[in-house]
């Protein structure tokens, strides 16, 4: 996909992740989320909207912390979401394209990484913010296109959990395969499992321990652990281990 078409759907999913809070009150938990109510899921996305911003805005090379959540709520909470979001999706759409700054995934270019990155954050928080109103997350599925779905499981499988961070590991090698049913035939990830972090490969060749199948829109929020695999063959203790061990820290 494009960079402008991340961008594109940051500002589509923005702007429904709003409508949904403000549907929802800042009140209403968020069932996705357990323990959140709305107004920690603004208070939360609008910080890191703001924070990845200032690395594209002020062309920071190095890491730096966010600024925090702010002490707001009711409409001024949903006035500076809105803010913060039409802020990132103003600067990514006016930034050079070469622009220089971190970032912390592999990407062709850090404002390729950036657009990449808040469209996939800010979809799954729109899901999560249907979920308080209401939408059950398998309807919200629905309207996520199957490219970026399948973007946002590359993304998942190939950049967060290559790093060290990840705590999806077996004492024996394993094989875990995730297999898009509704796109091409290479929508196939071969995850392999040991001690060391996970290696990923976009491929369908040798055996798999356990396979999940499905809709790529349902596989995207299911591995972000928003809804269930929609299909799990083989060991099924794999499809447990990914939710108990696969939260992005």
């Amino acid at each position: 996909m494009e960079t402008a078409e991340f961008i594109s759907i940051l500002d589509r999913e923005g702007r429904a992740l709003a409508d949904a809070a403000t549907g929802a009150g800042a009140a209403a938990p968020v069932p996705t989320c357990p323990g959140w109510q709305v107004g920690d899921l603004l208070r939360h996305t609008g910080m890191v909207h703001r924070w990845a911003r200032s690395f594209v805005a002020e062309g920071r090379t190095a890491y730096h912390p966010g600024e925090g959540e702010p002490d707001l709520d009711g409409p001024a909470l949903l006035d500076w979401f809105r803010e913060g979001h039409r802020l990132l999706v103003d600067t990514l759409s006016d930034a050079r394209p070469d622009v220089a700054c971190w970032h912390f995934l592999p990407a062709p270019s850090p404002l390729a990484f950036w657009a990449r990155r808040q469209a996939h954050e800010t979809a799954v928080h729109r899901v999560d913010a249907d979920s308080a109103r209401g939408r059950a997350p398998e309807e919200s599925a629905r309207s996520l296109p199957a490219a970026f779905a399948a973007d946002g499981i590359d993304e998942l499988l190939s950049g967060f959990h290559a790093r060290d961070r990840s705590r999806v590991r077996t004492e024996k090698p394993r094989v875990l395969r995730i297999r898009a049913t509704d796109l091409e035939e290479d929508a196939v990830w071969t995850v392999r499992l040991s001690l060391e972090p996970p290696l990923t490969e976009r491929t369908a060749d040798g055996d798999a321990d356990c396979e999940l199948t499905g809709p790529a829109a349902r596989l995207y929020l299911a591995l972000w652990n928003r809804l269930p695999f929609p299909a799990v063959t083989g060991d099924a203790e794999l499809a447990t281990l990914w939710r108990e061990k696969s939260a992005v820290i």
